[in-house]
């Protein structure tokens, strides 16, 4: 299959020293077994290049703010007034200053006790496992839990216990096997879309004396009442030991927080390596952010047709025949399995305009990948029909109902009616 390759950028007049053989063995592994071998010379991640027409499905924008103008506004004149502030690491900040100032109404609106700012979703998570958890600590972690998860508990050295997806009695025959430790999960997968069953689990950890961490990452601003997020929406708030969440989905721009006491505040910021090794955000990060909270907070309009989008395009694919994993949000995800599928898949979609996430290796198992439509506000109810008339169109040049996905659905139908059945037999012989 011969696939395009984009170019980054103009290849350089310099050259770089050659590596150690067993660096570049792994190079050259890389080249071999995944660019030639499966992706045919070419590069999962590359297609076509978007034309102005295009619909970006790739953003995780959800609630389309990057170009709001009161967003912008605050960090332009942020820019001018402040240019780019002290660079010096957060341990550093302390007193009342923006950084300390929005750190405490973020935490508010989340109704939490106090909170932390971080460079990304991914120090935020890194850094909270390491300071929780240590060698004797087993952390217990849903298969499809982000990676910087997965990278706290590798960095804190301590035992990584996986979850079976979503399966709360798999979770609490673990804790009975190994102890009391950290249970991490996010509140909405980032895979598939997929959501926690999160107040059975707080039940849980209550009851077996373990810490939960929650990654709120993309449900912060599209969920709650006004955004506050997942746990939030559901009463939890005052029993979820810690929220995690990147800034840079629904609030479009780049920053991570840490929900937690104040107490825990101070010690985070003076015992997590990215919090102490990494520099603070920018003046106009910040401004930006906190501008940012202020229109999530007044323009729930635009959570409303997210969820309407969102449930319009998983109801019209799902109809279609597509396998799209218990999405129950704006992320809607086409399983095609293999990557030579998945190329297939983006060139078809590409072909017709429409411009998704990829996920593959290490994001996902091998076999799975697929590719991922972050579904945001601004969508049309035309660009909503473009996107299914497109699906609609490859189903069959594709063979979609060859996909693994497909047929896994298909059985997963089968068992659900038959159960259906059983339970229909079972209230005759009752009512007789």
């Amino acid at each position: 299959m011969k696939t395009k390759v984009t170019s980054i950028r103009p290849i350089s007049q310099f050259r770089a020293p050659d590596l150690a053989e067993f660096a570049s063995l792994r190079v050259e592994k890389y080249y071999r077994e995944r660019v030639q071998d499966t992706w045919s010379g070419g590069h999962i991640m590359r297609g076509r290049q978007p034309g102005p027409d295009a619909l970006q499905l790739c953003s995780n924008d959800y609630l389309a703010l990057a170009r709001h103008p009161r967003i912008l506004r605050a960090m332009t004149e942020s820019i001018q007034r402040d240019g780019n502030g002290l660079l010096m690491s957060g341990i550093f900040v302390h007193g009342a200053c923006p950084h300390t100032d929005f750190e405490q109404r973020l935490a508010e609106f989340m109704q939490a006790e106090a909170g932390v700012l971080c460079q990304s979703g991914y120090s935020a998570n890194t850094g909270l496992i390491q300071v929780i958890a240590s060698e004797q600590t087993p952390v217990y972690a849903d298969m499809m839990a982000h990676m910087s998860l997965w990278e706290g508990i590798r960095l804190a050295g301590a035992k990584p216990i996986t979850v079976f997806h979503n399966e709360v009695e798999h979770l609490e025959r673990q804790i009975l096997r190994h102890g009391p430790g950290v249970v991490v999960v996010d509140s909405i997968y980032s895979t598939t879309g997929s959501i926690a069953p999160l107040s059975e689990i707080v039940e849980l950890c209550e009851a077996q004396g373990c810490i939960l961490v929650a990654d709120e990452s993309h449900s912060l601003g599209t969920h709650g009442p006004n955004g506050e997020g997942l746990v939030v929406e559901l009463g939890l708030a005052e029993r979820v030991h810690f929220r995690t969440a990147s800034l840079a989905k629904a609030f479009a721009g780049r920053a991570g927080f840490v929900t937690c006491s104040r107490r825990f505040a101070d010690y985070f910021k003076s015992e997590s390596n990215p919090a102490i090794f990494s520099s603070t955000l920018l003046p106009h990060d910040i401004r930006g952010l906190d501008a940012t909270l202020a229109v999530i907070r007044q323009e729930g309009w635009r959570r409303d047709r997210l969820r309407a989008n969102a449930a319009r395009l998983r109801r019209e694919l799902d109809a279609l025949g597509y396998n799209l994993n218990d999405s129950e949000c704006q992320i809607v995800s086409l399983e095609s399995g293999s990557e030579q599928n998945t190329i297939a898949l983006r060139d078809a979609l590409e072909s017709r305009g429409i411009f998704g996430a990829i996920f593959c290796a290490p994001a996902t198992p091998k076999s799975r990948s697929l590719m991922r439509f972050s579904v945001h506000a601004a969508l049309s109810d035309d660009e909503l029909e473009r996107i299914v008339a497109a699906c609609r169109e490859i189903r069959d040049e594709l063979d979609v109902a060859s996909w693994p996905s497909t047929r896994r659905k298909l059985r997963g139908k089968a068992v659900t009616a038959g159960a259906l059945h059983e339970g229909s037999a079972l209230q005759h012989v009752a009512a007789a």
